[in-house]
């Protein structure tokens, strides 16, 4: 009975219609069409300097195969390309470095996307442990 059953095809990765192979091989301009408005125009008015150094770092991480060091950076602001996709980015949120490696469904993100800056605050008791207007509040006793 179980050879009956057709093996079930897995859905491959696709990014506007294009597989991975095709964007990987696709040139810069071609790939910058399939992007939103918004990352559209920020790659269409090239680079910033720290953007391109990173690139660079990028291309000499993939030109040397070192994939498990992670590239330390603190540009937030650039837009995942494929070429980026295996690679272990440690991104900084204005406190520490977070470490993530490139999937290719973050085609198309900001690498800030991935390295949230803002933490969930929690409260201490009133008058213990908390903020300085309630240091002078009578204390529970």
């Amino acid at each position: 009975m179980s050879s009956d059953i057709i093996p079930v095809e897995w859905k491959k990765f696709k990014y506007r219609g294009k597989s991975l192979e095709e964007l990987l091989n696709m040139p810069m301009d071609e790939f910058i069409k399939l992007l939103p408005s918004r990352k559209r125009r920020s790659l269409r008015k090239g680079f910033t300097t720290a953007e391109r150094s990173l690139i660079e770092k990028i291309r000499k991480t993939r030109r040397d195969n070192r994939f498990d060091k992670p590239i330390k950076t603190h540009v937030r602001s650039l837009v995942i390309l494929p070429e980026m996709i295996g690679l272990k980015f440690a991104v900084y949120n204005g406190k520490q470095f977070v470490e993530f490696q490139i999937l290719p469904e973050m085609i198309g993100h900001y690498l800030g996307e991935f390295s949230i800056p803002v933490q969930k605050v929690e409260h201490g008791e009133p008058g213990l442990k908390a903020t300085r207007s309630s240091l002078f509040m009578a204390m529970k006793g």
